[in-house]
């Protein structure tokens, strides 16, 4: 059973407020502090080449505890800067000729739609949205109906950033690859809070962030590419780390997963990273994700009760996004007013999810994420200050 007053010593910041936004940016862990201004103090005193030097393991170890946590070999990983810069590393790796069609999910991220967008207008290649069903899940009669020979790619976001809605990614890989297309999950808002394994999901690339659900430093995401495809895509951009200058005119990509990553990095970020991910593997991550489960479940059934309280989301399965409206209140406004209480919480706009909240005809929606530090009493103290507003 998860330790919440030793997470809670191990997590100053939630003493000062009640925290509610780790699907924004969560509050790290003391060691993944501590391992980050550690680093950059050492840096001070030797520069930063050497103090890489001395950490090239612990560096090592990052994809390795990476690969523990997905279910990955550590060759398969690449480390970025960002999520959206793991998806993006793919996805413009991927080969494009006009008439291929690129599908995307109604809750499509807008950094991703914008993407695809972008490389349709410039390949010829077409971009459509797949429906979802009536609980907001990827439709997947509709999918199969829409897949053949000339479906490229299809994205899936597994947990959007607007709901708690958690999408069937087994069954859309499946259904994908039936007809060879390639499956990109975007696992931003799941790694970290959902059991995120690889070889149950069988995706072909899986991108992810460490600032959110991980706990780790902000600059800091990854990418798995499935090991037997990294050798057919070439990236966009490469340096002297991607790929090997071997002749005046002859280069060699990396052969592994490297390929996607650049030389230049924040060592001391990335370092934070892996000790976020040994954090949570050392609580175990069932653990985490019951606890974290129990709390969202908690906020959602005392918004339920409060009279003008809206719960937003949908799904038959929610991840630990608690999305909501207020009658009367703009959500930005809620999140302040709720912000000179101690309580923070964050505002999802329809810019980030366009097609979805369009089609819901929503502008915004106020966005709480309990981690598993957040304490029963914190979320009474939301849910006491909720009631207040909507008193008023």
């Amino acid at each position: 059973m998860l330790d919440l007053e030793q997470a809670r010593r191990d997590t100053p910041g939630c003493f000062e407020r009640v925290f509610l936004d780790s699907a924004g940016s969560s509050l790290p862990p003391t060691p993944v502090v501590d391992t980050v201004v550690s680093h950059l103090r050492r840096e001070a005193e030797v520069g930063g080449y050497v103090a890489a030097n001395e950490r090239r393991g612990d560096l090592d170890a990052v994809k390795t505890s990476l690969g523990r946590l997905l279910g990955a070999p550590a060759e398969s990983i690449a480390l970025s800067d960002s999520a959206s810069r793991a998806w993006t590393s793919f996805f413009y790796a991927v080969p494009l000729r006009p008439g291929d069609r690129i599908l995307l999910s109604r809750a499509e991220y807008a950094a991703n739609a914008v993407a695809a967008l972008q490389r349709a207008r410039t390949t010829g290649a077409h971009v459509e949205v797949v429906p979802s069903d009536p609980s907001g899940r990827i439709d997947l009669d509709a999918l199969t109906g829409m897949l053949d020979e000339r479906v490229r790619l299809v994205s899936v976001v597994h947990a959007p950033t607007n709901g708690g809605l958690v999408n069937p990614v087994r069954e859309v890989a499946d259904a994908a690859h039936a007809v060879g297309a390639l499956v990109l999950l975007d696992a931003c808002q799941s790694v970290g809070q959902l059991r995120v394994d690889i070889p149950e999901l069988d995706v072909d690339a899986l991108s992810g962030t460490g600032r959110k659900w991980l706990r780790g430093p902000r600059g800091t995401g990854f990418l798995y590419v499935r090991p037997r495809l990294v050798t057919q895509l070439e990236p966009a951009m490469i340096d002297l780390h991607s790929a090997v200058w071997t002749a005046p005119d002859r280069f060699d990509y990396a052969p592994d997963a490297t390929r996607f990553e650049m030389w230049e990095a924040d060592v001391a970020a990335r370092l934070g990273l892996g000790a976020a991910v040994d954090y949570l593997l050392g609580l175990g991550v069932d653990e985490v994700v019951d606890a974290l489960g129990y709390r969202a479940q908690h906020l959602r059934d005392g918004l339920d009760r409060i009279p003008g309280a809206t719960v937003r989301d949908l799904g038959d399965r929610r991840s630990g996004i608690v999305s909501f409206t207020m009658d009367g209140w703009e959500p930005d406004a809620v999140r302040d007013a709720l912000a000179q209480r101690s309580v923070t919480v964050t505002v999802s706009h329809r810019s980030s999810t366009l097609l979805d909240m369009s089609a819901r005809r929503l502008e915004a929606v106020v966005r709480a994420s309990p981690h598993y530090f957040v304490s029963p009493a914190d979320v009474d103290r939301f849910l006491s200050a909720v009631r207040d507003l909507a008193a008023r």
